[in-house]
């Protein structure tokens, strides 16, 4: 049963310096619509974010964009979504983003990709949500941001109990499969938590 409908991905507004980056984009576009699975994202026209979008319009999948009043004229809102929402603010955009999507994916991009990635990783931390979210590690490009992580832990920073929950995923092949299995042990330890509640 497919646990995974609609995937929040972040990526840059840029298209970065190898061409592999807005390769995967593409191909990241053509495998959400062919699943049909809806992609959720900033709204923008250009950069990665761009790419991905348009690529998985192009295959006939569904997309939403999310973009801030004061970044439509800055990011170039794309406008043939069909389903665009405006909010007021980056806080407001982020929390719909949230809400709208069962999983998250980061893409290579700069300072807010990796806030945003981040941001999703303490709420999983702290138990706020156990959606799915994968590092799409393309040729490398998290491999500081994971090195960092684990040096976090090493330091006793992330203390046992409080691992930072996310996937690192090589190929694009694989991300699909990878989100559905770690949304279906989010789902098993729900049951099991719900099932020692019932015995207390």
């Amino acid at each position: 049963m497919r646990r995974i409908s609609s995937i929040c991905v972040y990526c840059g507004s840029g298209l970065g310096r190898d061409p592999d980056y807005a390769l995967a984009a593409d191909r990241l576009g053509a495998i959400l619509a062919a699943a049909g699975v809806r992609l959720v994202y900033g709204g923008g026209s250009v950069g990665l974010m761009g790419r991905v979008a348009h690529a998985t319009l192009s295959a006939g999948g569904a997309v939403t964009g999310v973009i801030p009043q004061f970044l439509r004229d800055r990011e170039v809102m794309l406008e043939d979504v069909d389903d665009l929402l405006v909010t007021r603010d980056m806080h407001e955009r982020k929390r719909l983003m949230f809400e709208r999507s069962d999983a998250f994916v980061a893409l290579p991009g700069g300072i807010g990709t990796l806030e945003e990635v981040v941001e999703m990783m303490t709420w999983a931390q702290l138990g706020q949500h156990d959606k799915p979210i994968a590092l799409l590690d393309v040729n490398g490009f998290w491999a500081p941001l994971v090195e960092l992580i684990g040096h976090m832990q090493a330091e006793a920073f992330i203390r046992e109990g409080f691992e930072v929950p996310f996937e690192v995923v090589g190929h694009l092949d694989d991300l699909l499969p990878r989100l559905e299995a770690a949304a279906a042990r989010a789902a098993g330890r729900r049951v099991e938590n719900a099932a020692v509640l019932g015995r207390m």
